[in-house]
C-alpha cells in the first residue's frame, strides 16, 4: 500500500523527489500510512474542499479490501 501511495502522490505534485511516504503503525485495527509533501505541493494533494485527499484514501481503502487489509491514510506536514 505504501507504493500505491507514494506513485499516486509523486503523479499529483512539482517536486516528487520531496514526497515521503512511511507506515506509521497500526492504530485501531488499521495500518496507518502517513503521506509528507514539500508545503508548496500540499494543495496538491488535499485539492479544493478535500476532493483529491479523499479520492486517494478511496482508492488506498479499496486495493486495502481487496487484500482483506484495513488502511488509515494520513496527510501530514
Amino acid at each position: 500500500m505504501v507504493s500505491l501511495v507514494e506513485a499516486i502522490a509523486k503523479s499529483l505534485v512539482d517536486h516528487p523527489d520531496q514526497v515521503v511516504v512511511r507506515e506509521a503503525g497500526v492504530k485501531e485495527g488499521s495500518t496507518v500510512i502517513e503521506l509528507k509533501v514539500a508545503p508548496e505541493d500540499m494543495g496538491k494533494v488535499i485539492g479544493r474542499q478535500g476532493r483529491i485527499a479523499k479520492a486517494l484514501r478511496t482508492v488506498v481503502k479499496a486495493a486495502a479490501t481487496k487484500a482483506d487489509l484495513k488502511v488509515v491514510v494520513e496527510i501530514v506536514s
